[in-house]
């Protein structure tokens, strides 16, 4: 038996897997067959040789069958291993520039993107006849911003002591009428205090003195002295001459600014627009909040949305035409509709015209001042 067995295994190597596989499945079935007819110690020996030369013969099937599994799996792995390769790492997505294909559908759909092109704003309807009525309504020029506004302030002196005249009284202009600011500049002219000069080397309480009562009184002569001083360090005592450094200066506001390049270096960079201008640009409806018809809420937003659509040589006499408008016809209380030329086209006339109802207190005093007269 084990003489045929070695028979068996001692096969030619050039058969195929196959054929070797089948022979051997034959010679196990043979030797099963001549192990039942052999005797009780026989069986039990060549029981034992037969049990290891089975396993031997299906050990050695299996492992022909092994490797080629392993392969087929090394050779998928690879293969993910090289498509995983391709993919881009997230340094690229964060730093690098698109390259190789895989942002070529990006890259495409990036180039068709739209491009935002800026509409031009309608002007209002008639805004030309309203202009025109309230240069007719300003012909004589009565209101205080006519001979006192801070484009008079220092015109007798020499320019470049002018422009820091001019720029003193914009700062002082701040929450304070024409008349008061007028008084403050014309005490500081007669103390010689229109200078960067001497107002650097004068007593903060003098300057609270000479401009008092003026708006924030205190405060604004402290920002006088820290002008005074960035001017003599910077620009030699003159004022700066760009809209971003006047911005930079203490107490000065985008109003005060626009104003100051336009009067002290006729440079029109913007609309100098205070309360007035705010006030009245929203009561005729020429200026909304962006992307709505909502009014305005802040004069820096009338000055955007004005400067939209307004012609640039309109942008310095629509300052002192509205608020001389406002000082005299278009109040901020109460109105005069009744003594516009323009309130047909006016979308606020009458609303703010009709005064409030009296308190029972004061309708008592008058009727017993109308029954003693």
């Amino acid at each position: 038996m084990l003489f045929q067995l070695r028979n068996y295994t001692h096969l030619p190597f050039a058969l195929t897997k196959t054929n070797f596989a089948s022979r051997m499945h034959t010679a196990a079935v043979s030797v099963k067959a001549e192990m039942t007819s052999s005797d009780h110690n026989a069986k039990s020996e060549s029981s034992k040789s037969s049990s290891v030369s089975e396993v031997r013969v299906f050990a050695r099937k299996r492992r022909l069958i092994k490797p080629e599994v392993i392969t087929e799996n090394v050779v998928k792995v690879e293969l993910q291993d090289q498509k995983l390769s391709n993919l881009p790492d997230i340094e690229e997505f964060a730093y690098k520039k698109p390259s190789g294909n895989v942002y070529s559908r990006k890259s495409k759909l990036t180039s068709n993107a739209p491009i935002e092109i800026e509409t031009e704003v309608k002007p209002p309807p008639n805004w030309v006849k309203v202009l025109e009525g309230i240069r007719e309504m300003r012909s004589l020029e009565d209101a205080p911003v006519d001979s006192m506004g801070c484009e008079k302030a220092g015109s007798s002196l020499p320019p470049k002591e002018r422009r820091f005249a001019v720029l003193v009284s914009s700062l002082l202009s701040s929450q304070t009428k024409d008349n008061v600011t007028h008084g403050a500049i014309q005490r500081l002219l007669e103390n010689d205090l229109l200078k960067a000069e001497t107002v650097e080397g004068a007593d903060e309480s003098t300057l609270k003195d000479l401009i008092y009562p003026v708006g924030f009184y205190t405060r604004k002569a402290t920002n006088m002295k820290k002008i005074a001083k960035l001017c003599l360090l910077k620009y030699d005592g003159d004022i700066p001459d760009t809209l971003e450094a006047l911005l930079s200066l203490p107490g000065i506001g985008p109003k005060m600014a626009h104003l100051v390049m336009n009067v002290a270096w006729n440079n029109v960079q913007g609309i100098c627009v205070d309360t007035h201008v705010h006030r009245i640009c929203n009561r005729l409806g020429w200026v909304s909040r962006p992307g709505s018809k909502a009014p305005t809420k802040t004069p820096e937003e009338t000055r955007e949305s004005l400067q939209a659509w307004l012609p640039k040589e309109e942008w310095v006499p629509i300052n002192p035409l509205l608020v001389g408008f406002g000082q005299t016809i278009c109040t901020p209380l109460r109105p005069s509709c009744g003594l516009c030329s323009i309130n047909e086209l006016c979308p606020s006339a009458y609303q703010e015209a009709t005064p409030k109802k009296m308190s029972r207190t004061k309708l008592k005093l008058t009727k017993t001042e109308e029954s003693d007269s």
